[in-house]
């Protein structure tokens, strides 16, 4: 029986592409450049088990939650961001 489970709090984005760029990183330590593109890490945001985040709301003072669909709208937004500078 699970009483717990992990929690990280991170922005969305620099959080989530942290997390899977380590994860590249161990599982391919002798490679120095690794590239990926949105749909491996998409996969990744997929392939965890249990991940929301909850977003404080100062008009309501209290924190919403939302889904992986719209964690992966947020990255898209600001990876785009990201390659227009």
């Amino acid at each position: 029986m699970v009483l717990s489970r992990p929690f990280s709090e991170h922005l969305p984005c620099p959080g989530i592409c942290g997390l899977y760029e380590r994860k590249l990183k161990d599982l391919n330590p002798t490679i120095g450049n690794i590239t990926y593109d949105i749909t491996d890490l998409y996969n990744f945001i997929d392939g965890l088990t249990d991940l929301s985040a909850l977003v404080y709301d100062h008009s309501i003072q209290a924190f919403l939650p939302y889904d992986r669909q719209w964690i992966k709208q947020r990255i898209f937004q600001h990876l785009k961001k990201l390659a227009s500078r």
